[in-house]
C-alpha cells in the first residue's frame, strides 16, 4: 500500500514537472528567465572591464602627474573621448588621399595635445605617453560599446542580441586583458612583438656597412652595403613608440631613384591562424603592412609604376604576442627572417643591385 502511494506520488510529481516545463515554454517565461540570467552575468563581466579600465586610467594618471602634468584628467579625457570619422566612400575619387590627410591630422593633433601638456619631455618619451593613452582609449571604447549593447538588450528584451553578446564575451574579455597587459611595455619603452620588423632592420644594419642615415617623415632611412648590394633600409624612427610613414617614404625613394630599384621587400608581423606556431616565418608577394590603406597603396603604386618586384616576409603571432613584451620565439624568428631575406635578395637580384627593405612595425625599444 505504501509502495503504491509512493509510485503514485512520484508519477504526480513527474507530471507536475512536465506541466511546469510546458507552461514555461508555451508562455515564453523560460526565455525571459534566461534573458535575465544572461544580463546579470554580462553586467558582472562588464564590471570586470570597467575595473580594468579604471586601473589603467589610474596608472596613466599617476605617470602623467609624475611627469609634471598639472591636470592629467583633462589630457586623458581629451584623448580617450576623441573619435575618427572615415572619409566618404560612396565617392571613391581620391579617397586614399583624403584618408591619409585625416589620419595625419589626427596624429598631429594628438601629439600637439601631449606636447602642450608635457613640454619638457623628449619626442620619444612623448610617443610612449601617446601610445599609453591610445591603449586606455581602446579600453574605454570597448567598455562603452559593451555597455551600450547590454543596456539596449535589457531595455528592449532583445533575446538574440543578449545571446550573441553572451557568446562573444569570452573573446571580448580576452582582448581587454591583452590591452591591459600591453600598457606595461608601452609605459616602460620595452620592445613588443610588433617591433620584430624594426628589430630585423637593426640587425641587418649591424651586419652590413652603414653608409648614411636620414630621417624622413618620422621614418629612418639607412643606406647599407650588404651582400654586394646597395640596400635602402626603411624603419620607423626609434626608440620611441612610432610606426612612421614607410609607404610615403618608399614612394619618395623610388621617385628619387627614378625607378632604378631592383627589388622591394616588406617585412612585418602578421596575425597567425589558430594551430600555427608563434614566430613561424612565411614569404609571399605584395606589401606586408597593416595600415588603413594610405601607406600600403603608396608602396603598391611605386612598385607598379616602375614594374619593381614586390615581395613580403611575415612573422606570425596573435594579438597578445603583437602588443605585449616580445617573446623569445619572436626574437628567434627575427634571426631566421634575416636568412630568408638574404636568400630572397640573392635569388632575385645581382651584385650592385639596389634593394629597398622596409621593416614595418612599432619601433618601441628599438633604436635607429
Amino acid at each position: 500500500m505504501v509502495k503504491g502511494l509512493y509510485l503514485l506520488d512520484t508519477g504526480v510529481l513527474v507530471q507536475l514537472i512536465w506541466l511546469a516545463l510546458f507552461i514555461l515554454l508555451i508562455t515564453g517565461l523560460y526565455q525571459r528567465i534566461q534573458l535575465k540570467l544572461w544580463i546579470l552575468e554580462l553586467k558582472t563581466k562588464l564590471s570586470v572591464i570597467k575595473s580594468i579600465l579604471e586601473e589603467d586610467k589610474q596608472k596613466v594618471r599617476n605617470i602623467l602627474h609624475g611627469l609634471g602634468s598639472s591636470n592629467p584628467e583633462v589630457l586623458i579625457n581629451r584623448i580617450t573621448e576623441a573619435f575618427f570619422i572615415e572619409p566618404v566612400e560612396i565617392e571613391p575619387t581620391d579617397i586614399i588621399k583624403r584618408l591619409d590627410h585625416l589620419i595625419r591630422v589626427y596624429e598631429n593633433h594628438t601629439r600637439s595635445i601631449v606636447a602642450e601638456a608635457l613640454p619638457k619631455l623628449s619626442k620619444h618619451e612623448r610617443s610612449l605617453i601617446e601610445s599609453s593613452l591610445a591603449i586606455v582609449a581602446a579600453l574605454n571604447y570597448m567598455y562603452k560599446i559593451v555597455r551600450h549593447y547590454i543596456l539596449i538588450g535589457e531595455k528592449e528584451n532583445n533575446y538574440i542580441l543578449i545571446m550573441q553578446l553572451q557568446y562573444l564575451m569570452p573573446q571580448i574579455l580576452k582582448i581587454v586583458q591583452t590591452y591591459h597587459e600591453a600598457l606595461t611595455p608601452f609605459t616602460q619603452g620595452m620592445p613588443i612583438g610588433d617591433s620584430v620588423g624594426p628589430l630585423i632592420a637593426y640587425m641587418l644594419a649591424e651586419k652590413g656597412e652603414v653608409r648614411s642615415r636620414r630621417v624622413v617623415d618620422d621614418t629612418s632611412v639607412f643606406e647599407v652595403f650588404y651582400k654586394e648590394r646597395r640596400i635602402l633600409l626603411v624603419k620607423a624612427e626609434g626608440p620611441g613608440s612610432n610606426v612612421g610613414h614607410p609607404g610615403a617614404v618608399i614612394n619618395k625613394l623610388v621617385e628619387e631613384l627614378r625607378g632604378a630599384v631592383d627589388l622591394i621587400v616588406t617585412i612585418d608581423a602578421a596575425l597567425k591562424l589558430e594551430g600555427e606556431e608563434v614566430g613561424s616565418v612565411a614569404e609571399g608577394y605584395g606589401a606586408a603592412i597593416g595600415d588603413p590603406g594610405p601607406e600600403k597603396i603608396a608602396i603598391e603604386r611605386a612598385a607598379a609604376k616602375y614594374n619593381i618586384p614586390l615581395r613580403a616576409i611575415v612573422i606570425k603571432m596573435d594579438l597578445r604576442d603583437a602588443i605585449t613584451v616580445m617573446k623569445k620565439e619572436v626574437f628567434e624568428a627575427a634571426e631566421r627572417t634575416l636568412l630568408y631575406l638574404e636568400k630572397l635578395i640573392e635569388e632575385h637580384t645581382k651584385p650592385n643591385a639596389t634593394v629597398i627593405v622596409a621593416c614595418i612595425g612599432n619601433t618601441i625599444g628599438v633604436p635607429g
